[in-house]
């Protein structure tokens, strides 16, 4: 299965006994929407509710931090979907949260996980299936995986400021970015470079090319020889930068987890203003 997969494919695999269709919706603090509830009114025919906005470790001093393994693990255990399952995932979010759900999956493993190109909304705009109410699978005992090592902290981070071994790009819009006035940003990791995640978006809401994105990462002065730590305001549109350098073949990246949250409300850490790295 490929990690980015049409509506086309998905319809015609619905109802295969080893796939599992999750709803990974997730809204920003400010937005008036909820996932739970707009997954009740309306969701793909067979789809589970990941709940994303809990799948998180609140253990952590990390502002919504990436899940646990054994939190992985009860998660997906809980939704049904065993190590040999093949899972595709959806949302119908502005900030395409379904790329942080990814993120997670291939964190800790799990063999076969794709994203639904383009998202529920590209599913109802062509008039096809949808279901209301809840689903749910019957809960399996999932094994508890190890965690890769894809992830940087705050001090590697700081490390990485002096060291510059990684090149960090930032997936936040320009303004907040550069620090602007009004932006609610004091600019950003020094060194960083920018790609705004909805730049690797076509204006139908797909994934662009392979090769079109490659090219936005090297206007933006990004070496794809060289490693790479995506970081955004709190570490969820990072993950669709992460998603499109997975896609132009590139996996050697991390992802700053804490982000912009961590980062910038620490006085201590070096913050860098403007428009350039």
């Amino acid at each position: 299965m490929d990690s980015l997969v049409s509506t086309q494919w998905l319809a015609d695999q619905l109802g295969a006994a080893d796939l599992v269709v999750l709803d990974a919706s997730m809204h920003l603090p400010d937005s008036p929407r909820q996932a739970a509830q707009d997954f009740a009114a309306a969701h793909v025919p067979g789809a589970r509710f990941l709940d994303l906005v809990s799948f998180v470790d609140p253990g952590s001093p990390v502002p919504k931090a990436l899940p646990s393994p054994e939190q992985f693990a009860a998660r997906l255990g809980q939704l049904g979907v065993a190590p040999s399952c093949r899972v595709v995932l959806y949302d119908d979010s502005q900030i395409r949260s379904a790329a942080r759900a990814w993120y997670i999956f291939r964190l800790y493993g799990f063999a076969q996980v794709a994203i639904l190109d383009g998202g529920l909304a590209k599913w109802t705009a062509e008039g096809r299936a949808l279901e209301s109410g809840g689903v749910s699978g019957s809960p399996v005992d999932f094994p508890v995986p190890k965690r890769a090592a894809g992830v940087r902290s705050k001090e590697d981070i700081l490390a990485n400021c002096a060291s510059a071994a990684e090149q960090v790009v930032d997936a936040r819009d320009a303004a907040r970015f550069a620090g602007e006035e009004g932006s609610g940003s004091r600019g950003h990791i020094p060194g960083a470079a920018n790609v705004h995640f909805t730049q690797l978006l076509t204006e139908a809401g797909t994934y662009r090319t392979p090769a079109e994105i490659a090219g936005l990462f090297q206007s933006a002065g990004i070496d794809l020889d060289r490693p790479v730590v995506t970081s955004c305001n709190s570490g969820m549109t990072a993950a669709v930068l992460s998603f499109g350098l997975h896609l132009a073949g590139k996996d050697d990246t991390a992802l700053y987890d804490g982000s912009w949250l961590e980062w910038g409300e620490d006085p201590q850490t070096p913050k860098q203003a403007g428009s350039g790295r």
